[in-house]
């Protein structure tokens, strides 16, 4: 099935590589339930007798080609548990200490990929194969064909991608290990998936692969701008990159124009790998720098909006992840983009790719993902919400039993299952989303929340999702005077009792006091969650805590968790965390604390 996928092309003249690549996934897409059960037969078979099947398994001599599929996938789903990352941790960290016998996969493992670390605090070790770097080369192919049949883009056009590779190391037992981004612009896909597209992006792997963010950064922007012209879209792993890009461009401008005009790379960057791949590439370009200037002038008035179709006048839309935590900053890229289209990039995870954006026309708050039934082996555990406020405060959901994915229901919600061909089996992946309808058998998916992402003191129960409608709900006060939030994230206080919920907030501008003390009796007011709202009124959750921090302080969180080997591709702002670095960040440089006046 991937053979049929590989002649894939997303440049926007209409060639039948594009329709082959479309006629492809409609094919597997339906019949969902035969695909995945084939896909299972195809792990199984490929990892068949490694030690940790054969610790569900027994010694059972399984002819997984021969067996009848209904039953090979009723056998693995009765005998093979559920399990989180930490019940695989050992058997991965023996992986990484060397041992080569076949542990979770029958072929080695070389390469470990780090997950970002924001939920939980910590980086966890993922197995990384060719299959990784392969179905993203596919899923990117795939979109890309969709996105053209919208946005059509010129071949041999350029991509200002805003992508970050971080450092690589060994592990103990001399594996590589680093950020799944890292590995696959490293790949041999990422240089086939610009051949094939026919989009080529504007810096080098020296920039790329830099380390150092902010230089990275300014070359982006510098040789984003020096083939302004060419420029079809602009992108980046997180829509949070791409608008520190252009926050980081306001301050920057006239270092690059000066640049750009004398065909010279600035002093601070000092990376000499880098200065000369950039310095190969630009040349004296006077005209264009003054072109640049003056509607840098003329941007500055209105507060750089439009800033993206005034400076890169082909550029047809903006393409990143935006869903999930990715949406607040969603308000600021728009100001940038002005009307230019921003589109959802596809859904995915260190662990494995999961749908594809099959509509690109679709604004980012109302995107859906149709699942790629044959990367990984999908089951869904259905979720409901606890409308009650009895139990343990750590029950976020009822759970069901797991369906596969020809099973499940439109409007359920449900948490995702994978098992894949690197070696995870009935993994849960702590992802939250609801079936909103089907392409064809397979289901599209709207990503809801981070599961773990929780706000509990009591009873209570918020998601990040509640956490992110009320944040929304309470800064909208800050627009009319001005300001605005730049970033934000929460914790849950139990230091002292009543625990109360914290709320951190960066701002933009000046805000009178009694206007940030409205904010936060706003916010305590509009979580709707019953817990909480008992909680409140019988005072055993305190008042809501609004801390604000001086500028830049997520800056210096950012850095934090870059200088702990995450890359900036990867960064996510944690919007619940009980880490105690980011705490002592966040305390710090806290400059005023409100207490709420909600609920007397």
């Amino acid at each position: 099935m991937e053979a049929e996928a590989s002649n894939g092309n997303g440049n926007g003249n209409g060639c039948s590589n594009d329709h082959d690549i479309i006629r492809w996934f409609d094919t597997i897409s339906t019949n969902v339930a035969t695909v995945q059960r084939e896909t299972l037969r195809q792990i199984l078979e490929l990892n068949r007798g490694v030690e940790y099947l054969k610790k569900w398994f027994g010694d059972k001599d399984l002819d997984i080609r021969e067996m009848d599929a209904c039953e090979m996938e009723s056998l693995y789903t009765c005998l093979v548990p559920l399990v989180s990352h930490e019940d695989l941790e050992p058997f991965i960290q023996r992986i990484a200490d060397g041992d080569t016998s076949p542990i979770l996969t029958q072929h080695p493992i070389t390469t470990l990929s780090l997950s970002s670390g924001t939920t939980e605090g910590r980086q966890k070790f993922i197995p990384f194969t060719r299959h990784s770097s392969k179905t993203t080369l596919q899923i990117f192919r795939l979109a890309a064909a969709y996105r053209s049949r919208v946005y059509p883009t010129r071949s041999k056009g350029r991509i200002l991608e805003f992508i970050y590779s971080s450092k690589r190391f060994k592990t103990r037992g001399g594996l590589m290990a680093g950020t799944a981004t890292t590995h696959y612009f490293a790949s041999e896909e990422f240089r086939i998936k610009q051949e094939k597209t026919k989009l080529f992006t504007c810096s080098p792997h020296e920039v790329i692969s830099n380390g150092d963010y902010k230089q990275t950064t300014y070359c982006h922007l510098l040789l984003g701008l020096f083939f302004q012209k060419e420029v079809e879209c602009i992108t980046s792993t997180f829509a949070y990159s791409i608008v520190q890009a252009f926050s980081s461009f306001e301050e920057q401008w006239e270092d690059i124009c000066k640049d750009i005009k004398e065909g010279n790379v600035s002093s601070k960057i000092t990376w000499p790998k880098m200065r000369k791949a950039v310095l190969d590439i630009i040349e004296p370009n006077p005209i264009l720098a003054s072109r640049i200037e003056a509607i840098c002038e003329g941007l500055q008035g209105s507060d750089w909006f439009g800033l993206v179709p005034k400076l890169w006048p082909n550029a047809k839309y903006v393409y990143s992840i935006m869903t999930g935590s990715m949406q607040h900053y969603l308000k600021k890229l728009r100001h940038y983009c002005g009307s230019l289209p921003l589109v959802s990039a596809e859904y995915g995870s260190t662990e494995s790719w999961i749908g594809v954006n099959l509509d690109p026309s679709l604004e980012p708050e109302k995107v859906t993902f149709a699942v790629m039934p044959t990367f990984s082996y999908f089951e869904f555990i259905p979720l409901y919400r606890q409308d009650q406020y009895s139990g343990s405060g750590s029950v976020d959901f009822i759970e069901d039993d797991p369906v596969p994915l020809s099973q499940v229901k439109v409007g359920q919600e449900y948490e995702i299952v994978l098992t894949t061909f690197t070696g995870l089996y009935r993994y849960r992946l702590g992802d939250v989303v609801e079936v909103s309808g089907f392409h064809n058998e397979t289901p599209k998916l709207k990503f809801i929340c981070r599961r773990k992402l929780l706000l509990v003191v009591n009873i209570d129960k918020n998601t990040e999702k509640d956490l992110q409608l009320v944040v929304e709900k309470g800064s909208q006060l800050l627009s009319k005077h001005r300001a605005e939030l730049v970033d934000f994230t929460s914790h849950a206080k139990l230091t002292h009792q009543p625990g109360h919920y914290v709320i951190y907030w960066e701002i933009k501008g000046k805000v009178e006091e009694r206007v940030l003390c409205e904010c936060c009796r706003e916010m305590d007011a509009s979580f709707v969650d019953p817990g909480y709202v008992v909680s409140r009124r019988t005072n055993s959750i305190g008042p809501l805590e609004l801390c604000i921090v001086e500028r830049g302080t997520f800056k210096r969180i950012l850095d934090y968790f870059i200088g702990n080997g995450a890359a900036l591709s990867q960064f996510k702002t944690p919007r619940c965390t009980n880490d105690r670095t980011l705490l002592k960040i966040l305390d710090l440089y806290t400059v005023k604390r409100f207490r709420s006046t909600a609920y007397g």
